[in-house]
């Protein structure tokens, strides 16, 4: 493969991210409209409503996990490992990262979203998997 299909997946995550912070400046306005803080108080940030709390928090997690999937996705293009089974499994780990943030960002139930993580960290610790079978064969 080695074009750049393994990129598509991380730009895809990219959006993820920006949507989140559209979505948490769009709760943050609309909790500064309904008096449920003060505009100022944002920059200290101690007592965030959990409207937004739960944005702020799961765009926190895109930070967390993710680094490890950026890394890999660079290192599956530079070692030329970046087949259709390593984008394979980096759509996969998107597609969960999308789910785990829409059940973040809605419900923020557990029961839904821990699996969903745990999910996501096999399909990313499989795409490691690939990239060190990969240069060890290689």
């Amino acid at each position: 493969m080695t074009g750049y299909q393994i990129f598509w997946p991380l730009l895809a995550h990219v959006a993820l991210v920006y949507g989140l912070y559209a979505l948490l400046g769009m709760r943050r306005a609309k909790m500064v409209r309904a008096g449920k803080i003060e505009q100022l108080d944002y920059r200290e940030n101690r007592d965030e409503p959990a409207e937004s709390l739960v944005v702020k928090n799961c765009l926190a997690n895109q930070f967390e996990l993710p680094v490890l999937f950026y890394a890999c996705c660079v290192l599956l293009y530079v070692t030329e490992a970046d087949n259709l089974v390593s984008v394979g499994l980096a759509w996969v780990f998107v597609a969960l990262r999308y789910a785990h943030a829409a059940v973040h960002v809605t419900s923020n139930d557990l029961r839904y979203r821990s699996p969903i993580f745990a999910a996501g960290y096999l399909v990313l610790a499989a795409m490691w998997g690939w990239l060190a079978i990969w240069m060890a064969v290689g």
